[in-house]
């Protein structure tokens, strides 16, 4: 095998080996082409805008369900994605995904309890909510402090993993250093993001997802096909690959870590892009450009599965047959010495294995890794700006600021946001670091973002606490060796898997307390939150003043609905992997059980307004 990579991959040059050019020209002319149409489509959106901040921060409101959808999973997508799953797949197995396939069951919540709550919101961002459903001092804090946390910290941070994920992978494939990476991926953003919003962002992303789903099919069928692999029968008979297969954990030290603790715990304490409980982000967003609430819902609802249930196998293929032809860090170093320093790890798998495609097939994988990076990119500097412009700069700079102001200073934020996230980007290692970084931040808060929901008596404090409380605990429990900055003094605690417990109970305990010594919202602001967005449950109804919509559906078949999607995706997502490794008869039923519950969930939304 050795031996054949260096054939295939170098050429003599003296007494050193000289890497071939791994992109030929037709590879270069459709990635070239794939950047133009990507341009065209996004300049051609802008012409559609009206010129004000509705239009340019949520399309107008008037987006369909299938658009909007889309625009969820291909923003999930990003560059970073596949490397961090092949990270996974070689260092623990596959049943490591646990860890972000437990989340489905808080996207479900999102999906019929909170979508439809949050288009009848009437909001511009999620973090207006917050003076929605606070009033006072608190409100106006809390939304002037998560304005400028996940404009400037949260969103920059998003950016930078991205951006890492990116570096990596045109720097294997394209010999591209950090820097022309970042400005490669900063300046077509800005090209269509910046000037088009929205509406831009999403025709882009519809565009960008349909590449990036041939691309990554194409490539596994191809690297399944070679012939270090063998196909599907060869790569599971290989004795590697047989130890990191397992859909559940195989090692007792690994279920609790990999199962027991996101099943039961981390999908509902953890503030995650795209499985925010509760919702918000870029998920709050599109739901927010929703025509109406029947759109939102479907467009959740679309999101979760083809999150969830379709795209991981491509991925976790190549990462599987990646241990057949680059068995550990030694093999993917010698075949790609000229990696950058400190960039090495076991996601470099990905585009060592994305190398070993032909000509043309080769350029329409990595235009589609260019793409997920590049529709990632607008979509957290259109949310971030969006943030900065009417969360902070509207709201508490100048009030008085007009629709041309607006726009000028979310594209200056853009370009703020954009050069902050290339800079962090080059401090960390790989995906995987940032994955957890990610999780520890915002350990425990992600109850309080659903009981806000459900619960009169949370107040802005209560969100202020959780949040400041999951940061500073975060530092405590991450070790030096996932976080570099961390732990300065030698303070961190070691606990394992157990690390993320602690900031979870410190960060509930916190906004508890908090919660009861400090006094409920004002009686007005919640009568006006109840009728506007009509919340689940009884609790509410001392506030309501208006007859409840008779179309409501109960909580009870709310969360009916939940735990049926929530199955449907899981039993597609399993029957699916079960079925590809051959173990078709309990993988087949699920498969098909799957889809005989999702159908109909999908059919059956409707519109409550």
């Amino acid at each position: 095998m050795e031996q054949w990579l260096l054939k295939t991959r170098f050429r003599p040059f003296g007494n050193k080996l000289i890497r071939k050019e791994m992109i030929e020209k037709l590879d270069w002319i459709v990635i070239v082409l794939s950047l133009a149409i990507s341009l065209g489509i996004g300049w051609w959106a802008a012409k559609k805008n009206s010129g004000n901040t509705e239009s340019f921060f949520l399309a107008g409101r008037s987006m369909p369900w299938w658009l909007l959808g889309v625009s969820m999973v291909a923003t999930t997508f990003a560059a970073d994605t596949p490397t961090l799953i092949t990270d996974w797949v070689r260092t623990d197995g596959v049943s490591k995904n646990w860890l972000w396939w437990s989340l489905v069951f808080s996207g479900m919540l999102t999906t019929y309890v909170f979508a439809r709550r949050w288009r009848r919101a009437g909001v511009m961002t999620d973090v207006e909510f917050y003076e929605l459903r606070y009033s006072g001092l608190g409100g106006q804090i809390l939304r002037a402090y998560r304005a400028l946390y996940l404009g400037l910290f949260f969103n920059v941070f998003i950016i930078a993993v991205v951006s890492l994920a990116a570096i990596k992978i045109l720097g294997v494939l394209m010999g591209l250093d950090a820097w022309q990476t970042i400005l490669l991926g900063a300046g077509v953003t800005m090209l269509y993001s910046v000037v088009g919003g929205l509406r831009s962002v999403l025709l882009v992303d519809f565009f960008q997802f349909a590449l990036a789903v041939i691309g990554s099919v194409a490539a596994t069928i191809y690297i399944l096909n070679m012939d270090a692999i063998g196909g599907l029968d060869g790569l599971f008979a290989h004795e590697a690959v047989k130890a990191k297969m397992s859909i559940t954990p195989t090692k007792d030290s690994n279920w609790v870590e990999f199962f027991i603790i996101p099943i039961a715990l981390m999908w509902w304490t953890s503030y995650y892009p795209g499985a925010e409980p509760g919702g918000g982000g870029y998920i709050a967003q599109r739901t927010l450009a929703a025509k109406d609430v029947k759109h939102a819902t479907k467009a959740n609802l679309f999101f979760n599965v083809a999150h969830y249930a379709l795209r991981p196998w491509p991925w976790i293929l190549v990462a599987l047959a990646s241990l057949v032809v680059f068995p550990d860090l030694e093999s993917i170093d010698q075949a790609f010495p000229d990696l950058e320093d400190g960039k090495l790890g076991h996601d470099v798998a990905y585009p060592a294995m994305i190398a070993q495609l032909p000509a043309g097939l080769k350029g329409v994988v990595l235009a589609s890794l260019i793409a997920a990076y590049i529709s990632t990119l607008s979509t957290q500097v259109n949310l971030a700006s969006s943030y900065l412009t009417k969360d902070f700069w509207k709201r508490f700079c100048n009030k008085n600021a007009g629709e041309g102001e607006q726009i000028l200073v979310g594209r200056v934020s853009s370009v703020l946001v954009l050069a902050l996230g290339s800079v962090v980007a080059l401090a960390f290692t790989n995906a995987a670091q940032m994955f957890i970084v990610l999780l520890m931040v915002g350990a425990g808060t992600g109850l309080v973002y659903l009981v806000r929901w459900l619960w009169w008596r949370v107040n802005a404090w209560s969100e202020i606490a959780a949040s400041l409380t999951a940061i500073v605990s975060s530092y405590f429990f991450t070790s030096k060796s996932t976080l570099p900055f961390a732990d300065p003094f030698g303070w961190a605690v070691e606990m394992g898997h157990w690390n993320y417990v602690g900031p979870v109970m410190l960060t509930t305990f916190s906004w508890l307390i908090v919660t009861l010594l400090t006094k409920p919202e004002e009686s007005g602001t919640l009568t006006r939150f109840v009728n506007q967005t009509s919340p689940p449950g009884s609790g509410w109804d001392r506030f309501r003043t208006e007859e409840r919509n008779a179309n409501e559906p109960s909580m009870g078949s709310d969360l009916l609905k939940v735990f049926f999607g929530s199955a449907g995706i899981l039993a597609v997502l399993i029957g699916t992997g079960l079925t590809i490794y051959g173990d078709y008869l309990p993988g087949t039923p699920l498969l098909v059980a799957g889809i005989c519950i999702l159908v109909p969930l999908f059919r059956s939304s409707v519109n409550t307004d």
